[in-house]
């Protein structure tokens, strides 16, 4: 009935659908290929970049809800797409988004326990639970014992593997027909033929039992006690028999038929144990059928608790599983796994190794005298339950079933709960570490430990996810406590989240510096925690991110200043020579920054013992690596160790290993880097072996060696420069031609440095070098990788340094020309630096043509984003050759005024910024008249739409402007600045500072040739330019301001700026009254300062502040004329002083302490003492910004006034009975000491003599 029912509703459905077709509106489906027209869009975009959709393209009203902006949800990032990392413009700020995988190893570090600190045990046995050095050796030494023993095994499976191969490769004659794995393979005598070693298990015979590698080992009274086989038996598929009950844990061995008695072995017979069975019939395991369970053992209803019966017996149900296996529970399991049986058989051999010491056993361990047996508490009661087992206890079937569990509901619905007040919010990733704080837990309730724990892990969650308040207060909180906290519950904390996976770089930052401030606290408490903390910040040390770097050796540095050297080398000790490459490479850096923060003579003797070790080559590469991490990261202060440091690695040059051979060399290269231009004395000992290995080696080897003789040629004489560079040349050119990348690097490097020595000639280059170096290293691939692309361009300026321009230019001049554009740039890049550098004077004139033909071409030719490149080079190029430019200049005004027509913006762009780099060539050439075409031209596209187009025409009127001068500008300026002020109000950085910079050269230069009004109507708009983000277009509005005020008078600028003194934005305050204080210095002071004084009379915090704030910038700018209106001024300062709001003193100090300098020995004391008087009282001021500033009053007073006066204030309170005023006393006191010590001598107080001391020093005995 009911699929009659379903099939009804399902044709009446259909019938509905087919007539609401006919009345309603539809869509060709087919246009749009089956999907959704929505999904298209509804316009194209002008542009190749795609633009966010601003418009609501909504067809259908939606009900009412309370959301943010279509616009701003579109702009959103969403997650799981990935669009933060993949747009290109973010860098991710997850750390393992950016790592490779060698830097992402880091994370297969264990934090280790905590290590033993033997200066706080002293004499002291350490305790069992602790780590010891002698125990991380132990392990370490495990360690790679094992990893030698996996390498063993794994070389011996490749040998076999190659040897099967070769015996497939074999021809077929050769090799005898491969016997069926069923087959019984025997000889005419019917011996059983011994099969290849690659045979099946099942086909091994089994007339002699075997051993099974679960098989316990045979004893007297099995059947396995006969010469084991080499067969293998399956074990769990078979009828357990009464013999295999008793044996619970042996192994049935081959020769036994299931279900009978065992030849030799009876219940009640004594074991027959040295009887060999008598082999039987050949069987196979799949020709048997399993014996019925009644054969061998009694039926199941014979056990105590039956399987029907509801209540159960004494023993639970069966009996599986438990200590001892009874038949029927054999029975009842069935067949179990091999890995069930064995943990079955490890159970019962632990329980039996466990088990509690009977009082027999106890009386034969011990003396019968010396001891007492205690009687045991009445209340102890001892469990006697025997199933109860050191691993899993296994679960019989008679236990109770599963009972549901109290509801949590904290991580219900995939919302995580809302942390406590006070506390920031959670992201996902911290529940694992910060979860407990979700525990609604009395804090009272729990121990002292469990409320320090929850203590840190808030200041902790507060530093990483909270407010920069709140992280300010944690991060003071967790130094000022941090012995209090102590070391173990701080590092156990933070050292966990610094190697979680998901850390963003600014987490890690915060994280960093909370361990950096707290080792300040912890000093020595830190020994045991050494080599947790270096497994988490090692890894800083190869960061990409120079700061995280800096911040590792920061961290590390300190660490080992309050560790101590021994502890320092006990933790990386082990480290040294540990079998993965990732340790060992992070260990050597830090040894290295612990070298830098404790000395190099600390640690050489530690050095020479690591790099001369006999056992493994890994510690030998380690130390002579740590050798070359030092010269890297020390430099020139290497130089008192030098000597030391190359005969400890000179060795290493002769070693076995390929790996410290390399190594050594690149370590004298670092040395010889840093000593540079000295201690060529210091390698004598090494240039013999590097000579011998430049000729012997090859590959990596050659290339480290050679690069150890690039860095030691320079250091030599001159003589001996050039004997060695001509011998190691011949080397170097033939590995010009060496396709290794890394070769090629070094080689460059190499004939740089010996190139640049003094000894080796122009003449040999030219004709040694020269022909061999361009044939094999000018060619396109190597401008496609940016490391050789560097060192290319650097090792051939440093040729032209030697050569000449002309030698070089003329032989890659042509390649300007070439199809391959990033050979073009690289072509550029060099003509430009080689022609900066030496000049054009031995361009001759044919070279000239091609030079400006091949950059022409060059310049038309790109298409890349790097368009510096092309500029940079022309530019050089133009400027480099003058006046011999003048004729190629109307061909190359041409291309520029074709290239502003261009469609796409990047060319037009690249106009502009041309015109900008030749401007000051055209005017050396005399073509002020095309400068002046160019000017009308450029004016005609100052309506760009494009904002980075329109900067770079901006930037080009103001280079023809700054060259032609105002009279001569085409066209005038009263035309061109008009057309400038609406530009104003563009908000693109790149425009706002060229048109202020242009409009500022305008109102400096040629203000008289634009009436007032117009000034004024700029004035307006350069208010809004305070607002710019970039520092350099507030000053240059500030700057323009003044230029304004002197050409059209400060009356009208001045109100114009106290006005906008009374907005709330802060920057734009400041910005003006530096503005003011500009406009008080160019126009006189006293055309200001009446207007300025009056405003402060408007009741009004943030007017009142600018007011003082531009007397502080006003009086720094003025200097000494500030002595005529420092009486007028007072007035205003005493109110400033004496106000209620901190601000308000503090930029009255300020003021001050500028008025104080300028106006120093300039007779103006007494206002300056009456001053003074205003200012002293705020010296207990808490706030660190008002302290800085009244300390720097003060400081300004003593220079105006003398140390004298200030002394005088100061001896009231040196020695007053509360601490912290004497505190404040004696720092104003330190800071009169570090500033005029001489001065004070006279002002001291006289100290009457007593009669054993006399305190008066005569003027003979200081003389004396």
């Amino acid at each position: 009935m009911d699929p009659e029912i379903a099939k009804t509703q399902e044709e009446r459905k259909k019938m509905e659908q087919q007539l609401a077709s006919l009345t309603s509106l539809t869509f060709d489906r087919d246009l749009y290929g089956g999907v959704d027209r929505e999904a298209y869009e509804t316009s194209i975009p002008a542009t190749d970049d795609e633009e966010p959709d601003m418009g609501l393209n909504e067809v259908a009203l939606k009900l009412a809800s309370y959301t943010a902006p279509k616009s701003v949800l579109k702009e959103m990032p969403r997650g799981g797409d990935g669009s933060e990392e993949t747009d290109g413009f973010r860098k991710p700020s997850r750390i393992i988004d950016r790592e490779d995988d060698y830097r992402r190893r880091r994370l297969d570090r264990i934090i280790s326990p905590e290590r033993h600190d033997p200066f706080s045990a002293g004499e002291k046995t350490p305790d069992p639970s602790v780590r010891t050095y002698s125990d991380v050796m132990k392990e370490e030494s495990l360690k790679k014992q094992k990893e030698e023993l996996l390498r063993k095994i794994a070389n011996k499976k490749k040998e076999e593997e190659e040897a099967r191969a070769e015996k497939e490769e074999k021809p077929a004659s050769s090799v005898p027909k491969r016997s069926n794995r069923w087959d019984q393979s025997k000889e005419d005598d019917g011996k059983v033929v011994k099969k290849a070693k690659t045979g099946s298990d099942w086909d091994l015979p089994d007339a002699t039992p075997g051993i099974g590698r679960w098989d316990a080992t045979p004893t007297p009274g099995r059947i396995g006690d006969a010469t084991p086989g080499a067969g293998r038996r399956n074990r769990w598929d078979e009828t357990p028999t009464p013999g295999r009950v008793v044996d619970s844990d042996a192994t049935p061995v081959g020769g036994v038929t299931p279900g009978a008695t065992p030849a030799g072995v009876a219940w009640d017979a004594t074991p027959k144990g040295m009887v060999t069975p008598t082999p039987k019939r050949q069987k196979s395991r799949w020709d048997e059928t399993p014996a019925s369970m009644e054969s061998a053992t009694p039926a199941l209803g014979a056990v105590t608790p039956s399987l029907g019966g509801v209540t159960p017996g004494p023993t639970p149900l069966g009996a599986i599983d438990m200590a001892t296996p009874t038949p029927n529970s054999l029975a009842m399991r069935g067949a179990i796994t091999p890995e069930q049986y064995n943990l079955l058989r490890w159970e019962k051999d632990i329980e039996e190794r466990n088990r509690p010491l009977t009082d027999e056993e106890l009386d034969a361990m011990f003396p019968q005298e010396g001891y007492k047996i205690l009687e045991p508490p009445a209340s102890y009661v001892p469990i006697r339950t025997p199933a109860r087992k050191l691993l899993a206890t296994p679960t019989p079937m008679g236990t109770p079933l599963y009972s549901i569990p109290d509801e949590n509901r904290g991580q219900q619905f995939d919302l995580g709960q809302e942390p406590p007040a006070g506390l920031p919010f959670m992201k996902p990733e911290d529940y694992q570490y910060f979860g407990a704080l979700l525990n609604e837990e009395d804090e009272e309730e729990l121990s002292p430990e469990e409320q320090k724990e929850r203590k840190i892990m808030k200041l902790l969650l507060k530093v990483k996810n909270g407010t920069p308040p709140q992280r300010k207060t944690a991060l003071r909180q967790l130094t000022d406590k941090a012995r209090e906290f102590g070391a173990g519950p701080l590092f156990n904390r933070i050292l966990p989240l610094l190697m979680q996976p998901t850390l963003e770089d600014q987490e890690r930052h915060l994280l960093v510096k909370v361990i950096d401030r707290v080792l300040y606290k912890l000093d020595e408490l830190v020994r045991p925690y050494v080599h947790k903390i270096l497994v988490v910040i090692e890894p800083l040390l190869i960061d990409e991110d120079y700061y995280a770097r800096v911040e590792g050796r920061e961290i590390i540095s300190n660490l080992s200043k309050a560790a101590g050297l021994a502890t320092m080398i006990a933790a990386m000790r082990p480290d040294i020579d540990n079998i993965d490459e990732y340790v060992r490479n992070t260990t050597a850096r830090a040894f290295s920054v612990v070298a830098s923060a404790l000395g190099i003579p600390a640690l050489l003797p530690f050095l020479k013992a690591v790099c001369q070790s006999k056992k493994s080559w890994q510690a030998r590469h380690t130390g002579i690596k740590i050798v070359q991490q030092i010269a890297i990261l020390i430099g020139c202060a290497v130089l008192p160790h030098l000597r030391s440091l190359v005969e400890i690695i000179e060795h290493g040059l002769n070693d076995e290993n390929q790996k410290v051979r390399t190594i050594t060399a690149l370590s004298l290269a670092a040395l010889a880097e840093a000593a540079a231009p000295y201690g060529i004395e210091s390698f004598d000992s090494v240039l013999k072996p590097l000579w011998k290995g430049i000729r012997s080696h090859r590959g990596k080897v050659l290339a480290a060696f050679l690069k150890a003789i690039g860095f030691i040629i320079p250091l030599m004489d001159a003589m001996y420069a050039n004997y060695y560079t001509k011998e190691v040349m011949f080397i170097l050119i033939r590995e010009f031609q060496s396709p290794d990348e890394e070769m090629k690097k070094i080689v460059l490097k190499v004939v740089k440095q010996c190139v640049s020595t003094e000894g080796v000639e122009a003449e040999y280059i030219r004709s040694d070098i020269l022909p061999e170096f361009f044939r094999n290293f000018w060619v396109r691939r190597m401008a496609l990788d940016r490391r050789n692309y560097r060192q290319l361009v650097e090792t051939t300026v440093e040729i032209a340094d030697k050569v000449g321009v002309k030698d070089i230019a003329g032989r890659i001049v042509e390649d300007l020309k070439d199809e391959s554009e990033p050979y073009r740039r690289m072509v550029m890049e060099t003509i430009e630096k080689v022609v900066t550098n030496m000049g054009a004077s031995d361009i001759d004139a044919r070279l000239e043509e091609l030079l400006i033909d091949g950059i022409l071409y060059a310049f038309q030719e790109q298409t890349s984003d790097d368009a510096n490149v092309m500029l940079n080079g022309f530019g050089a190029v133009v400027n480099s050759l003058g006046q011999r430019v003048k004729p190629y200049l109307p061909q190359i005004c041409g291309t520029i005024k074709w290239r502003l027509n261009n469609k796409s913006a990047k060319v037009r762009q690249q106009a502009a910024d041309l015109i900008s780099r030749i401007a000051v060539v055209m005017k050396q050439c005399q073509e002020e008249q095309l400068m002046g075409h160019l000017g009308v031209v450029l004016y005609e596209y100052l309506g760009e739409e494009y904002p980075e187009v329109l900067g770079s025409i901006l930037g080009a009127l103001k280079a023809i402007v700054n060259v032609i001068g105002m009279t001569k500008m085409t066209p005038p300026i009263k035309d061109l600045l008009p057309r400038l002020t609406p530009i104003l109000k563009n908000r693109h950085e790149k425009v706002q500072e060229n048109c202020i910079d242009l409009v500022g050269r305008i109102a400096d230069r040629g203000a008289e040739f634009v009436p007032a009004r117009e000034w004024m109507r700029i004035c307006f708009e350069l208010l809004e330019m305070l607002k710019a983000h970039k520092k350099g277009i507030r000053r240059a509005t500030v700057n323009t301001f003044g230029y304004i005020a002197k050409a059209i008078g400060p009356q009208d600028v001045l109100a114009t700026l106290l006005n906008n003194l009374k907005v709330q934005e802060r920057q734009n305050r400041v910005c003006t009254t530096v503005a003011i204080a500009i406009v008080a210095e160019t126009c006189s002071p006293f055309t200001v300062l009446p207007a300025l004084m009056n405003e402060y009379r408007v009741p009004e915090l943030n007017v009142q502040n600018g007011v003082l704030k531009s007397l502080s910038f006003l009086f720094e700018y003025i200097g000494e004329m500030g002595k005529d209106y420092i009486y007028a001024v007072t007035p205003l300062l005493e109110d400033a002083l004496m106000d209620r709001d901190l601000v308000h003193r503090q930029t009255a100090a300020s003021a001050v302490k500028h008025m104080a300098l300028g106006v120093a020995g300039l007779g103006c004391e007494d206002a300056l003492v009456h001053l003074l008087n205003y200012v002293w009282p705020n010296i207990f001021e808490t706030s660190p910004h008002v302290i800085n500033a009244v300390t720097e009053a003060i400081e300004g007073m003593r220079v105006a006034l003398g140390a004298a006066v200030v002394l005088n204030y100061c001896l009231q309170g040196l020695f007053h009975p509360a601490r912290k005023v004497r505190e404040v006393y004696w720092k104003i006191y330190n800071s009169l000491y570090i500033g005029a010590q001489d001065a004070l001598v006279a002002a001291y107080p006289i100290l009457e003599d007593e009669q054993e001391n006399v305190y008066s020093r005569p003027e003979l005995m200081m003389f004396v």
